[in-house]
Parts: structure tokens; sequence; C-alpha cells
């Protein structure tokens, strides 16, 4: 079983959004919560790697191509909290009866398409 299906698993099996009081929160499993940090520490170990590249005045294409790598794994973070709102969160909401969480994550997908 590849790592993406386990992970797609782990998503299904619990909910990731809940509200404690007037708070909304977010419940991810030990495991999906692991990946998203170690993918975010990666991302951040990039940005300050294109940092450095600017500060040695590396060449203009090759701080793009890093900046672009960047955004990519960035999408990919995205990407899985998406499909896991998604497939647990909104789902529940909508058999809820609550169909604005609909609106929401249209909002939720302009932003995430405009960047």
């Amino acid at each position: 079983m590849s790592f993406e299906h386990e992970m797609d698993e782990e998503m299904n099996n619990e909910s990731c959004c809940s509200m404690e009081g007037s708070h909304r929160k977010s419940h991810h499993s030990d495991k999906v919560k692991s990946n998203l940090v170690t993918r975010l520490n990666r991302i951040e170990g990039q940005i300050r790697g294109i940092k450095g590249l600017i500060e040695k005045d590396t060449y203009c294409d090759d701080v793009i191509t890093q900046i672009s790598a960047t955004q990519s794994a960035l999408n990919s973070v995205a990407k899985i909290l998406l499909e896991g709102h998604l497939k647990s969160c909104v789902l529940e909401r909508i058999q809820e009866g609550d169909n604005e969480v609909l609106d929401e994550v249209l909002v939720t997908i302009h932003k995430l398409m405009k960047k």
C-alpha cells in the first residue's frame, strides 16, 4: 500500500474538524499531523535556501526554479488538507443539513486557485 493511499485511509477514518465552543478546530491523526509537519519543515528549509541564493546573487532563473518547487510543495500540503477536509468535515456538515459549508469551501478553493 502506498504512503499516499495510507494517508487517504487515515483521513477517511476520522473527522479533521470540530467545533469547540465558538472556535473551529482541526483534529488530525498523529500520522497525518507528522506528515504535514515534515513537509512544512522541508518547505521552511527551501525558503531559507532561496534566501541564501538571493544573498549570493545566484542567477535569477535558478532562484525562480527553486521558488516554483517551493510553491509546488506548499500546494501539496494544501491538497492534503483540502482532501481531508472535504472527506470528513464538509461531508459531515452536509449530512447534518449545513449547506453553508459549500460556500465556505468554494471561497477556500477560489483563494487557492488565485495563487
